[in-house]
């Protein structure tokens, strides 16, 4: 007789044949049973028992892989819900007064043309609610509290809140999206524009998700170095079913979980809608949210239907009703809920059992089921989910929410594809929503043509209730706080090493700021502030001297024998590690140093976050996150290694930057510099460091660009301001032979270029008696926002002369402008400067070639710069035009 656990001719053969079987005779009797169970009660009795036997092995402890997905239910059954620690009547009228405040607000912005979005909050009125009333914590216990990352299209539902709470007035409610006159409020949360309030910009789809894991993060690693205990703190992130198509919104979810981040909870408000229509028509996104937060390691709970289907449920005896549930697309469940009951007995309930099921219900029942009682708009079923997320361990956890988006806005609103779009109610609609929502407003205060915003008064019950709720939990939220927290001042031995220069030795600036970086975290003052944040480079720009030394974090430490760990620079992973090696993601290094750059406000511990990358790979692939960080008013360190277009040996297209520097000069908050020289660096970082975490920090990050080409790091020579002159943007650095007699002109030069510069310096004098100053251009950028505010104060009546026109006020003959570049870096200055003005530089693509061969190519090299310095003479009448054409000639540029 044949063994029925071995696989036979004919038998599929799995993985689990690989695995010992130790008693093929009962696996043998556990398959007979399962196959009899399918025979006699069908193949739904099977999936049931097998579902009981995993979870029962669940609990016990048994080590199963877990499942996908589960039915299109509750994960909390109603049975299983804690008690409501609230006052259900009072939060449902401060939830009432804020859904029509909310919806005042955006209509009245919108009869302006100011636009504005009502129907997102109506969805989510309760997932808010309830965490403001419950779970969320203020700043005024350990001065961090929870972080709270919040929808951005449902701000108009959080300023409602902080109206009834006091902490907004009925003029700052009339002003919304009003903010030229400097008391508005803006139209998303932006902290820039509303610091005392927001903490983070969350309405740039995507980069929500992404920053709160990284913020979950970034609290751990600040309780692991002994910084700060953020044990109480967690962060809450409001996310739509929509935004989490963006690839950023699920980049990071296996890091939360490999990491055991129970610090952190995303609610995902599943309307599904997003703005042009359903989320997935065809299909379920909750299911597949489920079963993407399940596959990364998430705990997740489903609360998708409300109180008035839980008897329907109790008495699904056939599951009949869990599997039609579970059937439905989600473009047929919006539209039953627009649809009346007719319409949903007969293309719901269908079949005996199913029409069994309503034949009990009245109309207005049926109707009830999928127009309101959806779990994400009943206070208990979201309590429920919210006590469950905050007391699981050892994972993050993800809370599904199921609403109408629009809901109680009025048949023209819930459900309706277009009502992202939608702003305003016309006065019939406010009266309906007055009476859905059952607010005491007398009709005399609707029967002008403006709504009023509306409130209880002070002393009210409701206002009352506010007050404590937010006193127990904390103080207010959301709210942004800073507590002045200078760092002291670095010493000053990192700097003077670079100042002195390298001697003989040939270095990489790159090299240069990096010393300098090490040398500032041996500081026993504030070396432990800076957080050094590379994404899987360090050996690329000679930072795995800071392993064994300032090590790598990981809260899991190193349980294995690292492979050169008999090597003096070993890789050494550690619970306090300094280092954060991101993996190959710049969208998760990003995330990680808006963490820490913000840190100052977030948990009133200023960080110095030193990011550095290539630089093709900065404001190009994460310029978004950029803004937003600026948007965030974080501080920090930005560092563009392997810069500049031609620097990079063999590279080709795709990793030499031009164009990095104009990228960035597009946001207000980055100071920008492109140094040539180590001692330039040494200023700039001393610079930046009183800036940003001096007595009055201000709100700015760094952008600095180093170069991987080795060259001599001289001394910084002893000119008079010439600390000014690299701060500000410019500075001559070798001037000319003065009694030299000849024609004259001006080498302006950033970066590796001021090298073909100085050369172009030398052949010019030496081939064709004409005499150039060399002036090194720290930052193309400072200079032109220098100018541009100086032309601002003329416009009020100041006399005000741009630094750069100063410098370089008669200096003789044309300027000459030269980067690695494109010339629209250096072409930023050009209507300040009085003398001609002409520029080279990288535009196009980059090439794969040697340094020379590159650079010859795109015309910048020192060659190419002196016959273009010829031609700026000749067409100024001051060299015959045939001295171009020699030189043309004699350096092989007429090829």
């Amino acid at each position: 007789m044949s063994d029925p656990s071995r696989p036979t001719e004919t038998s599929v053969i799995s993985e689990l044949d690989q695995l010992p079987d130790r008693d093929r005779e009962e696996t043998a009797e556990w398959q007979a049973s399962l196959d009899a169970v399918v025979r006699n009660a069908g193949p739904e009795r099977a999936a049931y028992l097998m579902r009981r036997v995993h979870e029962f092995a669940a609990a016990s402890g048994t080590p199963l892989p877990g499942l996908l997905s589960t039915e299109y239910i509750n994960t909390i059954p109603a049975a299983a819900q804690p008690e409501f620690d609230g006052d259900l009547e009072l939060e449902s009228r401060i939830t009432a007064f804020n859904r029509w405040n909310a919806a005042a607000m955006v209509t009245r912005g919108s009869r302006l043309g100011l636009g504005g979005h009502i129907s997102t909050y109506a969805s989510a009125a309760w997932l808010y609610e309830t965490g403001f009333n419950h779970f969320f914590r203020g700043k005024d216990g350990d001065g961090s509290g929870d972080q709270l990352f919040l929808q951005g299209h449902a701000s108009p539902g959080i300023y409602a809140r902080l109206f009834l709470e006091g902490r907004l007035s009925r003029e700052q409610l009339g002003a919304f999206r009003r903010e030229a006159s400097g008391h508005g409020l803006p139209s998303y949360p932006h902290p820039r524009r509303l610091p005392w309030l927001w903490e983070f910009p969350t309405v740039s789809m995507g980069l929500g998700p992404l920053g709160a894991i990284y913020q979950a993060r970034f609290n751990r690693y600040l309780r692991d170095r002994g910084i700060k205990d953020t044990s109480a703190s967690r962060v809450w992130a409001f996310l739509g079913d929509g935004e989490m198509d963006e690839p950023e919104s699920t980049a990071a979810l296996t890091l939360a979980s490999r990491e055991g981040l129970d610090n952190l909870t995303f609610v995902i408000n599943c309307n599904l809608q997003r703005l042009d229509g359903p989320v997935r028509s065809n299909s379920k996104i909750v299911q597949e949210l489920e079963a993407r937060f399940r596959g990364a390691g998430w705990n997740v709970v489903k609360t998708l239907w409300g109180e008035a289907w839980d008897p329907l449920l109790g008495q699904d005896t056939t599951g009949d009703l869990v599997r039609r549930l579970g059937d439905v697309p989600d473009a047929q469940m919006q539209t039953l809920a627009t649809r009346d009951a007719a319409y949903i007995r007969k293309n719901f309930f269908t079949g005996d059992a199913l029409s069994a099921l309503s034949a009990a219900l009245s109309d207005a029942q049926v109707v009830e089921l999928f127009e309101n009682s959806r779990g994400g708009h009943e206070p208990l079923k979201v309590y429920a989910a919210y006590r469950a997320a905050v007391e699981h361990r050892g994972a993050p956890t993800v809370v599904l929410a199921q609403t109408v988006k629009g809901h109680t806005l009025g048949s023209a609103f819930e459900s309706r594809n277009a009502n992202h779009q939608m702003k305003k109610l016309t006065m019939e609609q406010f009266r309906e929503m007055r009476d859905l929502l059952e607010l005491p407003i007398p009709d005399s205060a609707l029967a002008g043509d403006q709504v009023p915003f509306w409130h209880p008064g002070e002393n009210s019950p409701e206002a009352r209730y506010l007050r404590e709720r937010r006193a127990a939990l904390g103080g207010p939220a959301p709210l942004r706080r800073v507590i002045a927290k200078p760092l002291p001042e670095p010493p000053a031995k990192p700097f003077e090493a670079l100042e002195k220069g390298f001697g003989h030795q040939e270095a990489a600036t790159t090299m240069a700021l990096v010393r300098l970086v090490k040398d500032l975290m041996r500081d026993e003052r504030s070396g432990a502030r800076w957080v050094p944040i590379i994404p899987d480079e360090a050996r690329t720009f000679g930072m795995e001297s800071m392993f064994p030394t300032a090590g790598i974090y990981s809260p899991l430490g190193q349980n294995y024998d690292p492979v050169d760990a008999d090597q003096l620079l070993h890789y050494k992973e550690s619970t306090t590690g300094q280092l954060l090696i991101e993996g190959i993601t710049e969208a998760g290094s990003v995330a990680e140093f808006a963490a820490a750059a913000t840190s100052y406000a977030t948990h009133g511990e200023p960080m110095i976050p030193f990011y550095i990358f290539y630089a093709m790979f900065g404001f190009q692939r994460t310029g978004d996150q950029f803004w937003a960080l600026g948007d965030q008013m974080g501080r920090g360190f930005v560092v563009g290694g392997t810069a500049g277009r031609t620097t990079m040996i063999g590279e080709g297209l795709q990793h030499g930057d031009g164009h990095s520097h104009l990228l960035a000069a597009t946001n207000p908050a980055v100071i920008s510099y492109d140094p040539a020289f180590a001692y330039e660096i040494a200023v700039i970082v001393r610079d930046g460091l009183r800036r940003m975490y001096g007595e009055q920090p201000e709100d700015v990050f760094y952008y600095l660009t180093v170069y991987n080409e080795p060259k001599h790091q001289p001394a910084m020579p002893a000119l008079p301001g010439i600390e000014e002159g690299i701060v500000r943007g410019i500075y001559r650095y070798r001037p000319a032979e003065p009694a030299a007699a000849g024609p004259r002109l001006q080498l302006l030069s950033s970066g590796t270029a001021i090298h073909w510069a100085l050369r172009a310096q030398e052949l010019l004098a030496s081939d064709w008696n004409v005499h150039a100053d060399v002036w090194s251009v720290t930052s193309w950028t400072e200079l032109r926002r220098d100018a541009m505010r100086a032309d601002d104060a003329r416009m009020r009546g100041e006399d005000r002369t741009p630094f750069v026109t100063r410098a370089l006020a008669g200096a003789p003959g044309p300027v000459l402008a030269v980067s690695d570049w494109m010339r629209q870096v250096p072409d930023q200055i050009s209507q300040w400067v009085e003398q001609d003005y002409y520029s080279l530089g990288t535009d196009g693509f980059g090439l794969s070639d040697t340094r020379e061969d590159v650079r010859r190519y795109f015309r910048v090299d020192a060659e190419s710069i002196v016959v273009t310095a010829l031609d700026r003479l000749a067409r100024a009448g001051q060299i015959p035009l045939a001295t171009v054409a020699q030189a043309r000639a004699r350096y092989g540029l007429d090829r």
